[in-house]
């Protein structure tokens, strides 16, 4: 059974309403990729995806950082 995180309805209206510095800075400490991924998702379905071009560009680099595996030095 998969969780159904609420956390891109809660960034959706951010940039509904116009407030793209507010939604990028969500968007810095996004939880998962598979939270990123539903955002982009209903961005997408709402069409606010190719107006907000900043915002598909964060999303798209926070993907993959968040997929990239973790460098980490010797002890």
């Amino acid at each position: 059974m998969s969780r159904n995180s609420e956390w891109a309805a809660k960034v959706l209206p951010l940039v509904k309403g116009g407030n793209t510095s507010a939604a990028l800075a969500q968007i810095k400490v996004a939880p998962s990729v598979r939270d990123l991924q539903q955002l982009r998702k209903v961005l997408e379905a709402a069409g606010l995806l190719a107006r907000h071009t900043r915002v598909a560009e964060a999303i798209t680099d926070h993907i993959d950082a968040l997929s990239a595996p973790r460098l980490h030095r010797s002890p």
